[in-house]
């Protein structure tokens, strides 16, 4: 019941973003890359959704350019 009620609130959440004005954005289109994970049928796919989201770089950036986590790693190094 759990994972049919979190389906059911990425659905929901899926069908506001496309009601919405506007291009989807990095976070989006991490999401999006994120969901063929569960689709394929794969090993590790918990650890393939988290690295979606995840900065794979090992060098810190220069200076922090937001006060928080934004949800998705934007796709450059930001520094």
């Amino acid at each position: 019941m759990d994972a049919r009620h979190k389906l059911i609130d990425l659905a929901g959440f899926l069908d506001r973003v496309d009601r919405a004005p506007g291009e989807n954005d990095f976070r989006m289109d991490a999401l999006r890359e994120a969901i063929k994970h569960l689709e394929a049928n794969e090993k590790n796919r918990a650890a393939k959704v988290l690295m979606t989201f995840s900065d794979p770089t090992n060098e810190p950036i220069q200076t922090a350019t937001t006060k928080a986590a934004c949800g998705a790693w934007p796709g450059n190094t930001q520094g």
